[in-house]
């Protein structure tokens, strides 16, 4: 099976890594030519994750998506939640035939608030049994520098999930297996609210005693939500919920903690933005949440704090206060 990844972040960059390790020929779409022009000549990503050296013999890199997308059997999507859509602007779903998707986005699709898998089915017509989720707990800093990581391999057709796993299943890298893509995939979303909820807290000078207490309920929350949104039997202490919170809650390699401590210190949405260069999908995030639960209203009163803090100017101080006695 020939397999590509689209997307040339940081992410996207330790997929190939691991990748790499596992198969001698990787098909790689990135937007940027620079990194192109990197991987080709010098076998590293020059915008992300430069320490971590690539063996680009065996990978195929290319600005255009097309051409990737038709040399692949299993496409690896790591493209930001945010820019997947206009990065598929001009694909027809006719590119899809036969194809298999797997994806390693942790976000929602901001114009139509959905899930990744929710998307590909919509808008190109993708089965959910070709389609595959992987989750963390995971940092790419970590996998780049071939660090012990387990990742989560989730689809409803179990066969896919097992073949997922045998792909990226290496001496670095440990998988275990789900059925449950919808609850992963909110999961996902729902940590990068928690985790910048932390970073927040951190800024404001709380200390460890109270985060504790903040991710204890952050996870209570998580649970009530997915319930609520993809019920499904599943138990939230596994790897791709609670882990995956944990790590991006509490890593120094978290963009969203590392978002969220810069406006717990006082900086506008804005200038974090500006001065991280880095996506924090939280901030998105929050957003997507807060209209998902519009509908739903589930009682999310840490996800709601941080979505008050980030668009409607609401202090960060006055918004935790209120958040205290809500925790238990």
């Amino acid at each position: 099976m020939n397999i590509a990844v689209l997307g040339g972040g940081s992410w996207a960059t330790a997929i190939v890594k691991i990748l790499t390790t596992t198969h001698d020929q990787v098909f790689w779409w990135v937007r940027e030519s620079e990194i192109k022009h990197g991987v080709q000549t010098e076998g590293y990503n020059p915008l992300y994750l430069s320490f971590c050296e690539l063996e680009n013999k065996k990978i195929y890199v290319s600005n255009d998506i097309h051409e990737i997308i038709s040399k692949a059997d299993i496409l690896f999507f790591v493209i930001p939640a945010a820019f997947l859509e206009i990065s598929l602007s001009d694909v027809d779903k006719t590119e899809f035939n036969n194809k298999k998707i797997v994806s390693a986005i942790k976000g929602i699709i901001p114009a139509s608030n959905e899930i990744v898998s929710d998307f590909f089915h919509r808008k190109f017509d993708i089965s959910f049994t070709s389609q595959a989720v992987i989750s963390g707990p995971s940092h790419a800093e970590e996998i780049a520098a071939e660090r012990l990581t387990y990742l989560t391999c989730a689809s409803e057709n179990e066969q896919f999930a097992k073949e997922v796993s045998s792909i990226i299943g290496c001496k670095f890298v440990k998988t275990v297996l789900s059925d449950d893509i919808a609850g992963i995939e909110y999961g996902a979303v729902m940590k990068n609210i928690y985790a910048l909820a932390a970073g927040i807290a951190k800024g404001m000078n709380y200390g460890d005693n109270f985060i504790a207490v903040l991710i204890s309920n952050a996870i209570q929350e998580m649970e009530r939500f997915l319930d609520t949104i993809a019920p499904k039997q599943r138990n939230v202490k596994r790897l791709a919920y609670l882990g995956d919170l944990l790590v991006t809650a509490y890593s120094q390699h978290s963009r969203n903690r590392t978002f969220g401590q810069m406006i717990g210190q006082g900086y506008s949405v804005k200038s974090a933005q500006l001065e991280m260069q880095m996506i924090a999908e939280g901030y998105y995030s929050a957003q997507s949440i807060h209209k998902s639960n519009l509908t739903h209203n589930v009682h999310l009163p840490i996800a709601d704090a941080v979505y008050g803090i980030l668009y409607e100017g609401k202090s960060p101080k006055l918004e935790f206060l209120s958040l205290l006695d809500k925790f238990n």
